[in-house]
């Protein structure tokens, strides 16, 4: 690691710490020649997921798409915004451990439509109607009766 001061190469660690989230190790370090320390933080690299829309477009993927879908669901509903951060979370690991580098919009509404099932079953329903662009009542109450059979 590069001293910011000096330019130097050399550099032991002094101190390891995990992140507040988890996501990232903070070490600081110690320039063996300037003897100055300085501040590192080590991430995963994670690579760049592109979306498939529905319509063939692409574009790069963005967690804080999933995150809004899913506060519209819950409008004025009761939901802990530490819930849908964590889902958030979750999906974009699980599509960042697939090693694919292209997902389809439909696979992501599916993983957030099969976590809002077991958080809140009105925000669910919400979510599905948008997903699945109901056009009718009819095709309303079949997802409700399709959610009622799996519960």
């Amino acid at each position: 690691m590069k001293c910011p001061f000096c330019g130097d190469q050399e550099s032991k660690v002094v101190d390891s710490r995990h992140s507040e989230d988890g996501l990232s190790i903070r070490r600081r370090r110690e320039c063996m020649k300037c003897l100055r320390r300085f501040t590192t933080y080590e991430v995963v690299e994670s690579l760049p997921i592109i979306v498939i829309k529905r319509d063939g477009t692409r574009q790069n993927f963005d967690r804080n798409k999933i995150f809004n879908s899913m506060i519209r669901a819950f409008d004025k509903r009761k939901v802990d915004v530490k819930d849908l951060d964590r889902i958030a979370t979750e999906i974009e690991q699980t599509i960042q451990n697939t090693l694919e580098r292209e997902i389809t919009s439909d696979k992501i509404g599916e993983m957030v439509m099969e976590r809002l099932k077991d958080l809140d079953e009105v925000a669910y329903i919400r979510f599905a109607s948008i997903y699945h662009r109901f056009q009718d009542a009819g095709s309303f109450m079949r997802e409700i009766s399709k959610f009622l059979e799996e519960k």
